[in-house]
């Protein structure tokens, strides 16, 4: 008799103001986490496979660059238009560097720079540019395909949100 009691409590709990105040404190514990610290995104296209898969699920961390700013190597998910539409790219040059692809290679300063996580070839080819002040340079990993047909390029330090937390 009372394990039954105890299944009925858990399911239908009294509502007393204890039990109103820990359902408040969730709550915008949850809104706080996840409105603000963690934000969840969903992984749309195909940029950044194989490192990320289309349509799996990630989380944004947003103090990942609140001491320091990204570095190289590192993805970052930035904010194309408004909070709720983001890129996920990885950041291949950073301020006052020079970047140009030439006959699939990607070359910064000169120098081509290794890119383990590239996997399939491409043929791109790009006249050097400088990376301005506050910005990084970035562009996905799947580099298959026309480049006209890829989000890529400079952009501002202000708009990168944080990074995939895995």
């Amino acid at each position: 008799m009372n394990i039954k009691r105890s299944i009925r409590q858990f399911f239908l709990p009294s509502l007393t103001p204890a039990f109103l105040f820990r359902v408040g404190f969730i709550t915008l514990l949850a809104y706080l986490i996840f409105g603000h610290l963690l934000i969840p995104l969903r992984i749309q296209g195909y940029s950044m496979e194989p490192t990320y898969q289309n349509g799996a699920i990630n989380f944004c961390w947003r103090l990942r660059y609140l001491f320091s700013p990204p570095k190289r190597g590192d993805v970052v998910v930035i904010r194309f238009a408004g909070q709720h539409v983001t890129l996920l790219k990885r950041v291949v040059a950073l301020e006052n560097e020079e970047v140009e692809f030439r006959e699939g290679r990607l070359l910064v300063n000169g120098t081509p720079l290794e890119e383990p996580y590239v996997r399939s070839p491409y043929r791109w080819n790009l006249p050097p540019r400088k990376v301005e002040p506050q910005t990084v340079y970035v562009v996905g990993d799947n580099r298959s395909g026309s480049i006209e047909n890829h989000f890529f390029g400079q952009v501002s330090l202000k708009r990168i949100l944080g990074s995939p937390l895995w």
